[in-house]
Parts: structure tokens; sequence; C-alpha cells
């Protein structure tokens, strides 16, 4: 089947063809505009070629003709009614009247009184057809036309469209739908504040779809559907709401548009309006998609706000609409704040970790729950900013996974574990290491080998290593996954299965997984001292698994009650703060010391937390 053109497309929408072009031409914001050098150069060249005191571009309105370049004409308009210009783009062709006053239709017209005899234009069209205007020459004298010139004229014509085609190319007009563009909107905006400063207005921002149905749907059906579709839309919109509103590109697949006033019935009319476009547009397409729009509405006060910040917090409330069942929201400072705490992290993470002040290793005790004696860390990383102070790893960690930058952070936490552990070795003090690492780094072709090369640079038993990694990160990669995972576990490295219990939990795919350890997931872990049937689970969970063949360790250990029940079940390892919270290297080593001492007084003692005054 093939992909509908978006001319095409359009012609199946109960739009005029008129107002299906002056929406064209209005789109391209050359209306009323300042002179340009640029279109005033073709002109002087027509009235040159053709020896006219008379030249002009034309531009067709709906009741006027608006000259955005003109050579011997005082007048800026002129009516439309009655102009042969808009007879051009009716007939999309050249037409040549030799004498206004002896033509039946123009004898009487505005250009004949005003001592016009002679008329030549041609049509100014727009890639999808569309007539905008003309390049006229016009003069005093009736006069005939030979062919030469009428192929002249046409090139000029063609000139002109060359010249609103590179304003597109310099990002003024959406190549797609004809729309204004984010840059077109900016500079608008920009200039309402110098003639209106400090007044409200509101912005829209319609988001069409979210990116991964988008994403979906291109890989399915191709841009051209998706070109297709957003040009129907908007042209929906722009019908809907009439002349006086102006509907701009913000974004792929979204639109702006800005009001003076938010009256709350209006706003609600306006908002089903919107509504009824997207989802009749949804109707007709060919074959049927399924978009999840939203609706953002911010207010700002014109000259204090920055353009680009008024997209972006509409853009905010969009995505917060997201979680609303209207799918409307109204910008909230609050949550934008921490929008934008989100990016300050983003963008200052990478300075970070490449500085010696901000990042370092914390390592919690990991506990032989038969035993009570601690045999080994996990290594958690913190961050301390230096004007937001302590920063949660739940709160940048995803943030990081998104990025690039999860190779660089998961190296470094890598190479500062290993150190650490040889530093340790030199005093004596030998134990096993965790590390978490991220579906991301699973993907990275060389990471296996790396990480073996940074083992073996710093004399390190790889058996003393453990990484640890959800289920879900393994599936999100695959046989990738797999592959790197056996080229570890043949090489010596543990492998753990981190927070088993909040994922898919398949046992059957567990056991492809090249795993020594699972770790509870706390959640787990806390179920069993309530007396109901998760505990059951929980306990059936710690059979399996040893049955299995797997090292099962408990997170989370907070009571004594609990380190019972894991031992009643006969749990492998337990960590949390009924032994220590994560430590700082030196504090970890004190912790050590200590628990050594208080070991050796008594071999069944639990170890214990420092004294605060530690």
């Amino acid at each position: 089947m093939t992909e509908p053109t978006a001319t095409a497309a359009i012609e199946r929408f109960p739009q005029t063809a008129e107002r299906r072009r002056l929406l064209a031409l209005r789109s391209l914001g050359l209306l009323d505009t300042a002179p340009s050098a640029s279109f005033d150069r073709i002109t002087r060249l027509a009235s040159q070629i053709f020896d006219l005191p008379i030249a002009a571009v034309s531009l067709t309105d709906e009741n006027r003709q608006w000259f955005k370049s003109r050579i011997g004409l005082e007048q800026t308009e002129v009516p439309r009614d009655k102009a042969p210009c808009a007879e051009v783009i009716e007939k999309k062709d050249v037409l040549v009247l030799r004498d206004l006053l002896q033509h039946d239709k123009y004898a009487d017209s505005l250009l004949a009184q005003h001592g016009i005899r002679f008329y030549a234009g041609a049509p100014l069209i727009t890639r999808d057809g569309y007539g905008l205007g003309t390049m006229c020459v016009l003069g005093t004298e009736p006069r005939e036309v030979t062919d030469d010139e009428c192929v002249a004229l046409r090139d000029l014509a063609a000139l002109v469209m060359a010249q609103i085609e590179l304003e597109h190319a310099f990002g003024r007009v959406d190549p797609v739908t004809g729309l204004p563009s984010r840059n077109q909107f900016i500079e608008d905006v920009q200039d309402f504040a110098r003639d209106e400063e400090g007044e409200t207005r509101y912005a829209t921002l319609i988001d069409f779809a979210h990116p991964s149905e988008l994403a979906q749907t291109m890989r399915v059906l191709g841009p051209a559907f998706i070109d297709s579709f957003m040009d129907n839309v908007t042209r929906e919109i722009g019908e809907a709401f009439g002349e006086d509103q102006r509907l701009y590109m913000a974004g792929n697949g979204q639109c702006i548009y800005l009001v003076d006033q938010i009256d709350e019935k209006l706003r609600a009319t306006e908002i089903e309006k919107l509504r009824r476009c997207i989802q009749k547009t949804l109707s007709s397409t060919n074959p049927p998609v399924l978009f999840t729009s939203s609706i953002g509405v911010v207010p700002f006060q014109l000259g204090e706000s920055d353009p680009q910040d008024v997209i972006r917090m509409a853009h905010s409330a969009a995505e917060e609409a997201r979680h609303c069942d209207r799918k409307l929201s109204f910008y909230s400072p609050q949550l934008d704040e921490a929008e934008r705490r989100r990016y300050r992290l983003l963008a200052d993470i990478r300075e970070a970790i490449r500085t010696e002040d901000q990042l370092y290793l914390a390592y919690q005790p990991r506990i032989d729950v038969a035993s009570h004696k601690y045999i080994g860390a996990e290594a958690l990383i913190r961050w301390t900013h230096p004007e937001l102070g302590n920063i949660a790893p739940g709160e940048f960690i995803p943030l990081l996974e998104q990025t690039s930058l999860t190779r660089e952070l998961t190296a470094w936490v890598i190479d500062t574990a290993v150190r650490q552990m040889a530093a340790w070795k030199k005093q004596g003090m030998e134990l096993n290491v965790s590390v978490n690492i991220s579906a991301e780094n699973l993907g990275e072709g060389d990471f296996a080998a790396r990480l073996i090369q940074t083992l073996q640079q710093h004399e390190i038993d790889p058996e003393t290593l453990e990484l640890e990694l959800t289920e879900g990160a393994i599936l999100k990669k695959g046989e990738q996954a797999l592959r790197q995972l056996n080229v570890i576990d043949q090489a010596g490295v543990v492998v753990a299965i981190d927070d088993f219990g909040t994922g898919y939990s398949n046992l059957a795919y567990l056991l492809d997984i090249p795993a020594g350890v699972v770790k509870l997931d706390r959640s787990l872990v806390q179920a069993l001292g309530k007396e109901d049937r998760s505990r059951t689970l929980v306990r059936t969970l710690f059979t399996t698994l040893h049955n299995l063949g797997y090292r099962v360790v408990a997170e989370g250990v907070e009571t004594i009650e609990l380190f019972e029940a894991l031992q009643k079940e006969r749990c492998d390892e337990a960590q949390g703060f009924l032994f220590s919270p994560a430590l700082a290297p030196k504090l970890f080593e004190e912790w050590v010391r200590v628990n050594s001492k208080h070991r050796e007084a008594d071999e069944e003692a639990l170890p214990h937390p420092l004294p605060k005054s530690a």
C-alpha cells in the first residue's frame, strides 16, 4: 500500500480551497512585514528587464492585495476586488493585459483609474499548489509581451518563491505543516513584549502524541504518515480557531499558541475544540492509529519571561497532563522546580565525575548470617554537590541511566572500588566488594574486557568482586547482556541479581543467567516479619533459591527479630542498618577494627553500628 501524500490527505477534510490558501499564506508570516532588500532586488530586476516603471511582489490576502516589494507604486496595498493579481492566483498561470482600458473586467478597476494601462503577472505557487500572489510588472502605456518575456516573468516569480523558501531554511516556517516555527514564536513574543510589556499572556502547548507512540508509528508506517497527520491536525485546528489565532510548531509533534484571556468557560470551549480536532484527524487516518495527546497551559508576563522558557514551561505542563484524567494541566512552579533540579543535576554530574571532591564510595558491611562475621561490603555511590548538598543516589542514578554518562560513571565506580580493594589488601584487610552496574553497561561491547583489565592492573582476585544488576536490566539487553555476563562469569567475577522480587522475578529465566547470588528486595525481606501469605511466599522462595544453588542475600535488615527470622530460613548473607549504614572508607575501616575487637571478646556477637560520635 502506498502512503498518501500530505496534499492528498488534506483534500479529505471539509475546508474550502480559499481557506486553505489563506492559511498557507498567513503561516509564512510575510504579510505586513518590513521591506526586504532580497525581494526588492528581484523587483528592480523585473522593472529593468521589462523597461517598465512599475514592478511589485503582490500577496493576495482575503480582501486586499498587499505589496511585499514595489517599485513605482506609492500604495502599500489595493483592494482585491478587480485586481488582476487575484485572477493570476486563481488561474495559476501568467496573465497579460495589453490595455486595461480595453478590458471588460478591468476598465473601471482602481489600477486603470490611476493611469495603469498594461499589466503582466506570474503566480507565486507553493510546493503544495497554493497561490500566494504574483510577480507583476505594470506600465502606463499599452504594451505587447514576447514569449521570452513571459519566460522571464515566470523565472522572476520562481526567484521570489525561492526567497520565500529560503526563509523556511532559516527556520522561520515548519516545512511539513507550513506553520510558523519555534523561532518565529520566539521572535513574535519578543515583539509583543516591546509593545505590551508587563501584560499577561497564556501559552497553550498541544503535545499530539507521546514520543514512544510517534517512534512506533514511524517505525511501522514511516515518516510520511507522521507528516500527513501533523499537517492535517494543525489545519483542522487552524480552521476551527479561525484567522485570529496563530499556531506555531513548538517541536516534534507539538504546536503552541497564545491567548490574552483565561475566562474559564472560554478556555473549556477552546480545549474541547482542540480535542475534537485531534480526534477528527485520528479517526480519518488510514490505517487508524491511537495517539495520546496532552495539553499544557502556562501564564507569563510579556518582557519578564524568556520565550524559550515559556515553551519549556508549557512542555513541562503538557508532560504533567499525561498523568491527569483530563490530559490537561496548568503550569506548576513546584513541579517545574523539580524538573529544573533534575536538569541541573544532569548538567553538573559530568563535572562531579571528573573532580575529586564530590563523588565518593560508601561501603555497607555484608554479614554472614550463620557465623555473624562480616565477609564483605557493597560499594554505594554518594554525591556531595557543592551547592545542593547531599544528593540521594535514587535521585541522580535514574537520570544518569538515560544519558551517555552511565559508561563514564560505572567506569569511575569500578576503578574506585578496585583501587580501594587494593589499598585494603595491602593493609591485610581482604574482603569481597560488590558494585552496581546498569543495563547500559551491558550494551558496551568492551565492558567485560575493561573490567578484567582493571582487576589485573591492581592485582585483585576476580572472585572477590561481585557485580550487582537487576533482572530487568538483563532482560532489557537480552542476548547481548547474556554474552557479556558469560565472559564475566568465566573470568571468575561473581554475578548477583539485585532487587529480586521487584521486577519479573521469573525463576525459569533466572536459570539462563550466569549468576551465583540473588539479593532479595527489602520488601520481600520485610514480609518475613508478617503473619500472612506473603511470609509463606518468601519462605518458599528461600527454599527454591537454595535448591537451585544460589547464595541468598537479604537487604534492609533493621531489627534483631528480622535477623533471627533470616537465620531460620538459612539466609546466607544480610546487610542493613542493624549492622551499619554505608560508611566512607575511613569510617568503614574503623567499623571493621571495632567489630573485630568485639568478636575477639565474644565470637557469637553480632556486628553493630559505630557510635554516632564516631
